[in-house]
């Protein structure tokens, strides 16, 4: 008969044993020093080594030549362990063994001597699922068990377990083992059996199997049935999920509130023998991934995708807003619980028309998303038609008195240096006349804005969604985008104040890149802001008269300084 990977190649030693060094190290160490406990608890998610390493245990400890705490596999006892003609190890399966009477044999057995070995280890596995009179019957010898006996209780549930038995055994917790190592030991199975696995694949593997070595060396199995060589799509079509392309279509179409492209896009989908259930799991999991991307600066940590895909992913969440992004997760879980009792097609099919209809949701989630749509100036429902009013009888104005023309104009000279980052000058076609310096200085603003930089710079808090209008700028002007590259902005009131090289502000005075940069600011905060550069509190400000004379000289208007100038700043 064939056996299949997991238990082939079902580790034999404490070194073999992947991903789980807090335990493997404490217990070869133990082992070492001879400190034996009569009692464990190995605590962790299926498929994380618990039973494998209970049986190691129980080997090591009968082992006739032990080496460095790990078992030699060559004696009578480790032979006899394995094959299983020695029979001092028990394991017991709580699930079908719970009731009392089970216990009460066990217990009645224990005190038997072993028959080859050293000590008589009981091996319970799900053990949280022995009954309240079970765990009672079991408690005295648990605490106080006979000098040869050994117990180690293996749960994927622990808060399932009465106190009383926790406090009497050496507790080990095994954690989920991640991404890299899983893909790590599919690599090495698949070339002792001849085969490859791209390094893709075994990550699609590790993230199906959510942690558990022995569902990816499941996945793997099958795989492997399918082609010696597998790659991401031979775990697609043996898995039966969707290829990532599609899940990025299908977000894609809840941010632009496409409907009939998120239905087209299922039911080619369905029409693939892809299973509904799998592919919600694989849309949760990839909203989970948006909303990662959303609230954290690198969240590569705790997603196992490839680069471009996560590339991918940050556009398409720096594109869509949080709370959306949150609705669009609920949503699937909860469609996920409502496949169980119903029809999965069409449960995704509803799912998909709320999200991308918020109109059609009554939930609170989406009653939130419409909110901030209207609060960004975006409009989900079609626009209501305008009713056309009657135009008003006009009438004829006076004409305006005639003001006398000076025999000489002189150039208007520009407004005195705004906190707020300038509106575009006017091109000057031809050199204006030189204007004295007293003039430069006398003319008064036309609208006189005093504010004090440092000070809003003090009280200013950092603007967090200004990644998102970078974004929103890097679709239209890339040159802007590269400019602000890591620049910040903060909110102080009205101010949007960006802390920014100088190249970056020299590019803003043109009108149609801060037209951009203001309906950008916009769409993200549904507000207007004024803009203005962040100083940092304590730095020395530029004299204004003298940031007013180099505009003007920048401009090709020619400054002569022909009279002192005493307290001309304040005006």
């Amino acid at each position: 008969m064939y056996k299949v990977l997991y238990r082939k190649y079902r580790p034999q030693f404490f070194s073999d044993v992947v991903d789980q060094p807090q335990v493997t190290l404490t217990l070869k160490n133990e082992l070492m020093r001879g400190r034996i406990a009569h009692a464990y608890l190995f605590s962790g998610s299926r498929g994380t080594g618990k039973t494998t390493c209970a049986k190691i245990l129980a080997r090591a400890v009968n082992c006739l030549h032990p080496q460095n705490g790990d078992p030699c596999g060559e004696c009578e006892i480790c032979r006899g362990l394995e094959d299983g003609s020695i029979m001092d190890v028990v394991e017991i399966d709580a699930a079908s063994n719970n009731g009392v009477d089970s216990i009460r044999s066990l217990i009645e057995e224990s005190n038997f001597t072993p028959a080859t070995a050293k000590y008589r280890v009981y091996i319970i596995d799900e053990v949280h699922m022995l009954s309240t009179a079970a765990f009672n019957a079991l408690l005295k010898t648990l605490e106080e068990p006979p000098p040869h006996v050994i117990f180690i209780l293996a749960t994927t549930e622990i808060h399932k377990l009465l106190p009383t038995i926790l406090s009497r055994c050496q507790l080990f917790t095994f954690k989920r083992i991640s991404p890299e190592a899983i893909a790590g030991r599919l690599e090495e199975v698949a070339a002792k059996e001849g085969a490859a696995v791209d390094r893709d694949a075994g990550l699609l593997i590790a993230r199906l199997a959510d942690g558990a070595m022995r569902d990816a060396l499941s996945l793997l199995d099958q795989c492997l049935g399918r082609d010696s060589h597998v790659t991401v799509a031979t775990v697609n079509q043996t898995a039966g999920v969707a290829a990532r392309e599609y899940l990025h279509e299908l977000a894609a179409a809840m941010s632009q509130e496409d409907a009939p492209a998120a239905l087209r896009i299922l039911d080619a989908l369905h029409r693939e023998s892809k299973d509904m259930s799998r592919l919600c799991e694989e849309l949760a999991e990839y909203f989970r991934g948006l909303m990662l991307l959303k609230t954290m600066r690198d969240a590569s940590a705790l997603m196992t995708v490839t680069d471009d895909e996560r590339e991918s992913m940050t556009r398409l969440a720096l594109g869509m807003s949080l709370p959306a992004i949150l609705h669009g997760l609920d949503t699937f879980e909860e469609t996920l619980n409502k496949m169980r009792y119903a029809n999965p097609r069409v449960e995704l099919e509803m799912a998909f028309v709320r999200l991308c209809d918020p109109a059609a949701d009554t939930g609170v989630d989406a009653l939130l998303r419409r909110i901030e749509a209207l609060e960004r100036g975006q409009r989900s429902a079609p626009p209501v038609a305008e009713i056309p009013q009657e135009p008003l009888p006009t009438v004829p104005e006076a004409p305006a008195p005639e003001t006398p023309k000076p025999a000489v104009q002189e150039p208007a000279a520009p407004e005195p240096v705004q906190e707020e980052l300038p509106e575009p000058e006017p091109p000057f076609d031809r050199a204006p006349a030189p204007v004295p310096r007293q003039a430069v200085a006398k003319q008064p603003p036309k609208a006189p804005v005093t504010v004090d930089v440092e000070a809003l710079s003090a009280g200013a808090q950092r603007f967090k969604q200004w990644p998102e209008i970078l974004q929103i700028i890097r679709e239209t002007t890339k040159s802007v985008a590269m400019a602000f590259a890591g620049s910040a902005a903060y909110i102080n009131g009205d101010y949007m104040l960006i802390e920014a090289p100088e190249i970056a502000f020299e590019l803003l005075k043109r009108p149609e890149q801060r037209s951009r940069m203001r309906e950008a600011i916009r769409q993200v905060t549904g507000r207007t802001y004024r803009l203005g550069p962040y100083r940092t509190p304590g730095t020395q400000e530029a004299d204004p008269l003298d940031e007013l004379i180099r505009r003007a000289e920048a401009a090709g208007i020619e400054v002569t300084d022909e009279t002192p100038i005493k307290n001309e700043t304040e005006q």
